[in-house]
């Protein structure tokens, strides 16, 4: 929103459509509302999720007018791509300049399916009518360079986790390059988590557990598997950085910002910098704005801050498709009657021109009449595309399911052959490490089996190595196992049923299994 219109609103309306929260701004005081009505004086923002759309570069040629230049870009989206011929895209772009490329222009695209918006909104167009602006998220970030928020220039990577959905987005030299939403939204967290956990968990004692949990001093029965999960996380942002830098020719990543829609004790930014080696800080920016609570959501901060910024600060990508109507005298139907106004008083003081027009009327309701039964007839055969479309469609998701379930079956095979290879040489090796442990203590082995089992869980197989332990001295093997216990925390879980004395021998036995986590 320019200055200009800026000055016309007297307030701003920040929604988020995919949890149905509203938040205010007047006079850059932010405050939550409930549910909100329908006021023609307040600016209306919102966004998308990055998985609701497709994005990618585009390159077209510097010879191509400004005039034609959408037209350009919208054809070669979809011969580049491979959208859908029946599907009637809304395509927004953004100019990147590239000073190695002479020859043309380069452009990301957004692409975006209208039923997918239609879909998106139609609970928030009941309440407000209207909305003035729909940005990918991504683009929010921009704002944070154009305030010098982020004054610091190189590459920024920003990780923002939601309910519905987790994005990465990088900006090098405070521009957009790079985005892409990861399989770990809350909900996709709290799935995985349940799989790694082996029981199903409630989905909001999961969100508790984030949120008022630290994962440094907790007991809880779920650390082990969070932390699991977020090194899974971890692991796979990490895979996409590697990706990004070698596809975009980037040295190094200089510093990640990392949050989320929870106001969660375990800090993101500190396991970050952990497990990624970059410098990490959270999203507390100094937005500028007064809240009524500390728990309003970054994404709503950024949709205030971003309508504060001019045409020349932002980047201009609207997917709205709910636009105000013009004012009354701009509208057609309001053109429509002031006219008819006009004519019924012409009409009571020339009765010849009144009929002149009620038959001027009725001509043109005769072409609408017959513009209407052509619409109708390209209606009809547009619809029966569109189920044809449909009926193929059907059909080859159908033969895609059939060639997904042989692909996975080959996997399974796969990884069935690669665990032989691996994990056979595992008893060898388990029994290695922990010989100099058995010699500290003296103790000795006196055997070993492995095995390997999922009776717990039939998604987690368990990996076990039972060692028969034989020493003169009961406190040494129990002293062996503390020491084992404080070393390999973390990797291995030990314990032991019983110690047994033999008379005979006078030797105390004792039976150590080891769990690998």
């Amino acid at each position: 929103m320019s200055k200009k219109e800026k000055h016309s609103f007297s307030s701003v309306l920040s929604i988020n459509p995919y949890k149905g929260t509203y938040v205010s701004s007047i006079s850059n005081f932010l405050n939550k509302i409930a549910s909100p009505t329908y006021n023609k004086e307040q600016y209306v923002v919102s966004y998308l999720n990055t998985k609701s759309f497709i994005n990618s570069h585009i390159s077209v040629s510097k010879n191509i007018p400004d005039d034609d230049l959408y037209d350009a870009i919208y054809n070669k989206a979809y011969d580049e791509l491979g959208l859908d011929q029946a599907i009637m895209y809304q395509i927004e772009y953004i100019e990147t300049f590239n000073n190695l490329d002479e020859e043309n222009r380069n452009f990301h695209v957004f692409i975006i399916d209208p039923a997918v918006i239609d879909d998106v909104f139609k609970n928030v167009v009941e309440k407000v009518k209207y909305i003035d602006y729909i940005i990918p998220s991504p683009l929010l970030l921009k704002s944070l360079y154009s305030k010098e928020i982020i004054e610091s220039s190189g590459v920024h990577c920003f990780i923002y986790f939601q309910e519905n959905d987790t994005f990465i987005t990088i900006y090098n030299e405070k521009n957009f390059i790079y985005t892409k939403s990861i399989n770990y939204s809350f909900l996709q967290m709290h799935e995985r988590f349940c799989e790694l956990h082996g029981e199903m968990i409630e989905y909001e004692d999961f969100i508790n557990f984030l949120k008022n949990e630290d994962l440094k001093t907790t007991e809880s029965v779920y650390k082990t598997d969070v932390i699991r999960l977020y090194k899974e996380i971890f692991t796979n942002i990490n895979d996409i950085l590697t990706y990004v830098k070698r596809a975009l020719d980037i040295n190094k990543i200089d510093c990640i910002y990392i949050d989320s829609q929870l106001a969660s004790v375990t800090k993101l930014d500190e396991i970050s910098e952990v497990e990624l080696s970059i410098k990490s800080n959270n999203f507390n920016f100094d937005y500028g704005f007064e809240k009524s609570e500390n728990n309003i959501d970054h994404l709503h901060s950024l949709m205030h801050l971003y309508t504060t910024l001019s045409e020349k600060e932002r980047y201009e990508c609207n997917f709205t498709t709910y636009h105000r109507p013009p004012k009354f005298i701009k509208r057609e139907s309001g053109r429509a009657i002031l006219l008819s106004a006009a004519a019924l008083v012409l009409a009571f003081l020339y009765p010849a021109t009144y009929w002149t027009l009620t038959y001027a009327q009725s001509l043109q309701y005769k072409l609408l009449e017959e513009e209407y039964k052509n619409v109708h007839n390209i209606k009809v055969t547009r619809e029966a595309t569109i189920k044809s479309r449909e009926a193929e469609k059907e059909k080859v998701s159908k033969l895609l399911a059939q060639e997904e379930q042989e692909y996975i079956e080959k996997k399974n095979t796969l990884i069935k052959i690669h665990d032989v290879k691996v994990n056979y040489p595992m008893k060898a090796g388990l029994i290695y490490t922990f010989t100099k442990d058995l010699n500290r203590y003296d103790v000795r082995l006196e055997s070993a089996f492995y095995t390997e089992s999922n009776k717990y869980n039939k998604d987690d197989e368990t990996k076990e190595l039972k060692l028969r332990l034989v020493s003169s001295n009961d406190k040494k093997i129990t002293d062996l196992i503390k020491y084992l216990t404080k070393i390999y925390e973390g990797k291995f879980y030990f314990w032991i049923d019983e110690i047994s004395y033999e008379e005979k021998t006078k030797l105390y036995f004792g039976e150590l299994k080891v769990n690998l986590l």
